[in-house]
């Protein structure tokens, strides 16, 4: 449920340390939007600490969790290779710290470093890996199964997680987890 990759953010560190003028440290509190769908932005973000939540807004303003995004995840790295506006919107559910860093210093280190290389690409590989098989079992598995799965990867979810979070996550409404919660207890 929350995505991390430490591996990368070990390699970050490093290159903050190596790039000094590559990247910022920036701070955001709970529920601050940091990237907001239908923009344009010129940099992209790898976690340093924190949770946040990725959502597409529909036209009827109904949100969809995509994923919650936690250390060494990178986001915006989508827009630098398709140059399009931001495709969702990222907002900070815990106090979090992020590393920002360019467009063009992204494609310098892409271009000039093979383990940064190496380790963007294999992040790609996995956010996709990971949504694929997600989507398929929530719309192949009742709610009542979604929620015992979830409560099995990650026991206190319901503690990190608002009910309307875990209900768009989940693609349901906040009555129906409220109903289905109920009847499991």
């Amino acid at each position: 449920m929350i995505r991390i990759n430490p591996d990368f953010l070990s390699y970050v560190e490093v290159l903050v340390e190596k790039h000094l003028d590559y990247f910022t440290l920036e701070k955001y509190t709970s529920k601050e939007v940091i990237l907001k769908q239908d923009k344009r932005y010129h940099s992209l973000f790898i976690i340093k600490s924190g949770i946040t939540k990725c959502y597409l807004s529909d036209e009827n303003g109904k949100d969809f969790i995509q994923e919650f995004l936690g250390e060494g995840m990178e986001f915006g790295e989508l827009e630098v290779f398709s140059g399009k506006l931001s495709f969702c919107t990222i907002e900070a559910i815990s106090e979090v710290e992020l590393y920002k860093i360019s467009h063009q210093n992204y494609t310098q280190l892409l271009e000039n470093d093979p383990i940064f290389n190496r380790l963007v690409m294999k992040s790609l590989a996995a956010k996709i890996a990971y949504k694929a098989p997600r989507h398929s079992f929530q719309q192949s598995y009742s709610i009542e199964e979604n929620i015992l799965k979830l409560k099995k990867s990650y026991p206190n979810f319901d503690k990190v997680f608002s009910k309307k979070d875990i209900a768009n996550y989940l693609g349901i409404t906040v009555r129906s987890l409220n109903r289905t919660l109920n009847n499991l207890n």
